[in-house]
Parts: structure tokens; C-alpha cells; sequence
């Protein structure tokens, strides 16, 4: 079975900044994290980037960090851009469903800016709630299946 540990749970305030570690967050069923700006948006509710991504970046000589790309989740050990749309994936009772693999930016964001760069267009994954509970930092998310 596929799976990876959770090494971040970030929550933003405010679109387009860089997200804070908050080690543990309520999953909100329809929404996404409690607290954070992205909650409730559409398809894309949780965003999840491999901690791999980052450590490219970090290689790369930027600054970087878990939830400098304003990604909800940082997962390791977990090839999550190979996953397909509707992969469910499951933390403790939190249940997700994968609805889209990187995202279109239109133009740069302010996440651009501040790191130098941006993975989450290419690399990050995004998901909808479908079952709610508590995430936190060391939590093993599995691949349970898919649609």
C-alpha cells in the first residue's frame, strides 16, 4: 500500500501567503482546514505538496520551507503527483479525494515572489473532504483506493 507521514499541517489567514505549521488542524467535511483562507474553495479544499518538492528547492539555494508554498498539507515518502484524479487517500478519519494535479497560474503570486520560485503548479496536488476529522504532524496518510 501507497502511503507517506505527514510533516506539516499549515494554515493561512489570508490567500497568497505563505502558510504557518499549526501540528494539528480539524478537517472540515466539504471545506478543507479550520482557519485556513482556502477552506470551502470548490474542488481544490486541502492542498498537499511532497516535502520532496522543497528539498528540490532547497537545493536550488532557496529559503524554503513546509507551508512556504501555501500548501495545506506537506506529506514525505508519498509520490503524490503519480496519484490520479480520484485517488482517495485517508488520515486517521479523514478521508480525501485527489480532484486536481498542479494548477494554472494566471499570473505570479505573492508566493512567487517571497520564495523565487513556485512547485505547486507542477508539484502540488489538490483535494476535496469527503469525511472530516484531525490531522496532525507524524500521521500516516494512506492511498485506499481509487474512483
Amino acid at each position: 500500500m501507497k502511503a507517506g507521514t505527514i510533516v506539516a499541517v499549515c494554515t493561512s489567514k489570508h490567500k497568497g501567503e505563505r502558510k504557518q505549521n499549526v501540528g494539528t488542524s480539524t478537517v472540515l467535511t466539504g471545506l478543507g482546514l479550520e482557519g485556513d483562507a482556502h477552506a470551502g474553495f470548490q474542488h481544490r479544499q486541502i492542498s498537499l505538496l511532497a516535502l520532496e518538492s522543497i528539498e528540490k528547492m532547497q537545493k536550488l539555494g532557496l529559503d524554503v520551507h513546509p507551508g512556504d508554498f501555501a500548501e495545506n498539507l506537506t506529506v514525505s515518502g508519498l509520490d503524490l503527483v503519480a496519484l490520479p484524479v480520484g485517488t482517495k487517500m485517508q488520515v486517521n478519519d479523514v478521508l480525501l479525494e485527489v480532484s486536481q494535479i498542479g494548477k494554472e497560474c494566471h499570473t505570479r503570486c505573492a508566493i512567487y515572489y517571497q520564495a523565487g520560485d513556485c512547485v505547486m503548479p507542477k508539484e502540488g496536488i489538490f483535494a476535496v473532504v469527503l469525511t472530516g476529522g484531525t490531522v496532525s504532524v507524524g500521521d500516516r496518510l494512506e492511498v485506499v483506493g481509487h474512483v
